[in-house]
């Protein structure tokens, strides 16, 4: 399959980072495709010629993923009181956007050093969509919160690879992950993982929020399997300011209660080059940051 080729390349044979701020990685060997170039919405960007054959098969996934990112809007903006196609406007299907595909290809560790993968962070967009058969995926939950056990029906229908000495897949057990609240989000059989991003709590005034999470080492038995991911990033358009939305009374009563003030005037464009170059070391790591403070979440 092509995915499963183009993570296999050396790095040597995989193309270099394009201009767009949504080709920056910071994953474990990553490979990814952008919307604007296989929508044909810009000019095709460098990449291994054995994607080729397989664009329309992206196309197909990028719009049936966009598909879902749109419904969800759709449901989140009538829950927010907005008018109507509010959020879906700013994230139309051939809009110029920092939208991609990425491939993900993370090998078992070593037993005695199994480390985290990627660390906490939000994402920088406005909805992710994750599809992956493995474990490792961490949520930090708030104060307060405990791990829920996935319910009798989705435990019966476990991932090939999951391990049934781990129930629950709910918590790390190890002292640190228990002490910061972290806690695992299992994969299940025909189904994705939804992850809001910055936009949508900077649309918001905080009323949605984005996770902080964070890749690890797998749990049980999964640990020594390769852990393969296919990630959709929804962002706004590149042009779209990073502002609280009007027109709600929601956002309008959390921004109140909050004592939300000026607020940063920033592109989504910038907004993503800014974290991207920061978490590689091309600018300011503090300009990493994604919207931990906002939502009043803190990694310790």
């Amino acid at each position: 399959m092509a995915i499963h080729l183009s993570l296999s390349l050396p790095l040597s044979s995989k193309p270099p980072i394009p201009s767009h701020p949504s080709h920056i990685s910071h994953a474990n060997s990553p490979s990814q495709v952008s919307k604007n170039d296989i929508l044909d919405i810009e000019p095709p960007l460098p990449a291994p010629s054995l994607l080729n054959p397989h664009r329309l098969l992206l196309k197909s996934f990028m719009t049936h993923s966009h598909a879902i990112v749109t419904l969800l809007l759709r449901l989140l903006n009538t829950h927010l009181g907005l008018a109507p196609h509010t959020l879906q406007d700013l994230h139309r299907l051939r809009a110029i956007s920092g939208d991609q595909v990425r491939f993900i290809k993370a090998p078992p560790q070593p037993q005695d050093d199994r480390r985290t993968a990627l660390g906490a962070h939000t994402d920088f967009g406005s909805v992710t969509v994750l599809f992956n058969r493995v474990g490792g995926l961490q949520v930090l939950l708030p104060e307060g919160v405990e791990p829920v056990s996935p319910t009798t029906d989705a435990s019966s229908s476990r991932s090939e690879h999951s391990d049934d000495s781990d129930a629950s897949n709910a918590s790390t057990g190890s002292t640190d992950a228990e002490k910061e609240n972290w806690a695992y989000v299992r994969p299940l059989p025909g189904h994705c993982i939804v992850n809001l991003g910055d936009a949508l709590v900077k649309f918001t005034a905080g009323v949605l929020r984005s996770n902080i999470h964070r890749v690890v080492s797998p749990p049980g038995a999964q640990a020594d399997v390769t852990r393969y991911s296919l990630v959709y990033f929804a962002r706004p358009e590149d042009e779209v300011l990073l502002r609280r939305l009007e027109g709600s009374e929601v956002i309008d009563d959390a921004a109140r209660k909050k004592g939300v003030g000026d607020e940063e005037v920033i592109s989504a464009k910038d907004w993503v080059l800014r974290r991207a170059l920061g978490r590689r070391g091309v600018g300011k790591w503090e300009d990493s940051k994604g919207t931990e403070e906002i939502v009043g979440m803190r990694v310790r």
